[in-house]
């Protein structure tokens, strides 16, 4: 479990370089995806910390092996608001990365933006939006560490 909340960690410092020098000076969508993928393994280190931690309190008997029934694994087993938010979050990302149709704006100018149709909502990625989810981020981590792992 240690490990993997480590490896989360890790992904977050990658996520934080990501938004806060690439993303500054080169301002490009490609940079705006690869941010959400950095959050998407950071989200699949704290989901596999979580499997195992209900594996060791037997509240799960089996490990999931597809990303999205992972998530819906821990919502069912651990019936907490945060935990399902984050899964959710989780699911919109792994959403967006699927999708190859996007439209791009404001290519190397502040405002740069990804946005893309998902469950017949439009979606708008931008540098905003991936620092508030990064922030999010580094607390849910610290929730699951205190809260869920270390009781």
């Amino acid at each position: 479990m240690r490990e993997s909340l480590d490896s989360a960690r890790e992904e977050l410092k990658r996520v934080d370089h990501l938004i806060f020098v690439s993303l500054k000076y080169t301002r490009t969508v490609d940079v705006l995806k690869n941010v959400v993928n950095r959050i998407i393994e950071a989200y699949d280190y704290i989901i596999e910390a979580l499997l195992k931690y209900c594996e060791e309190k037997n509240l799960i008997f089996e490990e999931p092996i597809q990303p999205i029934p992972r998530a819906m694994t821990l919502i069912k087993t651990l019936n907490d608001q945060i935990i399902t938010e984050h899964m959710q979050h989780f699911i919109l990302f792994k959403k967006i990365l699927k999708k190859t149709e996007y439209e791009s704006i404001n290519e190397f100018r502040r405002h740069v933006a990804l946005i893309t149709e998902i469950d017949d909502e439009t979606v708008t990625i931008n540098i905003d939006f991936v620092t508030e989810h990064f922030k999010n981020m580094k607390e849910f981590l610290m929730y699951v560490d205190s809260e869920i792992i270390s009781t």
